[in-house]
């Protein structure tokens, strides 16, 4: 039975990739994946043929379409075919799009969930999406609609006490922040983190009203995951804790 397997590749680091995931790897014969998904992947997949189909400047840009009927083209002389994406493919990433258009050729298809950077970033940078007391729920927002204009969505998510979390906004920063400033939240506290939980990964801090001008200053550069709300004050409690317990360990050695 040819097969299709949607497999979320996690926010960079290849150790977050799932071990479901990784055995569904293991069995390709094709891997297509996404500019976002960390090539040491393709090392568990070493009978595949490797298809690279995400944007990146020197290669082709593959439509959606294109990307939908290369799976189909590929399943006619290949048993187990992998589209490999970041993060989770269901989350912003037209996983279930291209598992619907499989099936519409009868292809059997399998869903394997990865970590989504809406979630996973923001944990690795101390940030918890919920909080008691500060946060009860949090939105995940794409910042771009399908016309390439700021999603609506921004301005309900901007009027919410809830964590805010904006994928692919970075290019929208400024739009971002003038709506939360429309909205009373100045003071708001902000994150923009940087190349999710890869080595070149850099986080920057700052509130509604100046974290444009942070941006500017440190170079932010995309993919970067966008965070709003008050739980982004808790990556100094932790900050501040680590300081403290490194200190402490000092003077314990001193002592000694």
């Amino acid at each position: 039975m040819k097969k299709l397997t949607i497999i979320g590749a996690g926010p960079g680091d290849p150790e977050l990739l799932t071990i479901k995931g990784l055995k569904a790897l293991q069995s390709a014969d094709v891997v297509l994946y996404d500019a976002l998904v960390n090539p040491v992947l393709l090392d568990h997949a070493p009978n595949a043929t490797y298809v690279f189909v995400g944007k990146r400047r020197g290669y082709k840009s593959y439509k959606q379409q294109e990307i939908n009927e290369l799976i189909v083209e590929f399943a006619k002389t290949n048993e187990h075919i992998v589209r490999l994406k970041g993060g989770d493919p269901f989350v912003f990433g037209r996983g279930f799009e291209e598992m619907e258009f499989a099936q519409s050729y009868g292809i059997d298809t399998e869903y394997i969930p990865g970590i989504s950077s809406s979630i996973g970033v923001p944990g690795l940078a101390n940030i918890p999406v919920t909080h008691r007391n500060l946060s009860r729920s949090f939105w995940v927002v794409t910042a771009t609609a399908s016309d390439g204009s700021l999603s609506p969505d921004i301005h309900l998510a901007a009027q919410s006490d809830a964590t805010v979390v904006v994928l692919m906004g970075l290019s929208k920063l400024s739009e971002i922040a003038e709506i939360f400033q429309k909205n009373g939240k100045s003071a708001l506290p902000v994150a923009v983190l940087q190349d999710g939980s890869l080595p070149t990964a850099k986080n920057v801090f700052g509130t509604v009203e100046n974290i444009v001008e942070v941006v500017e200053k440190e170079r932010i550069r995309s993919p970067a995951v966008i965070v709003l709300g008050e739980v982004v004050g808790l990556q100094n409690v932790t900050a501040n804790f680590s300081r403290q317990q490194e200190l402490e360990n000092l003077l314990t050695q001193a002592a000694i």
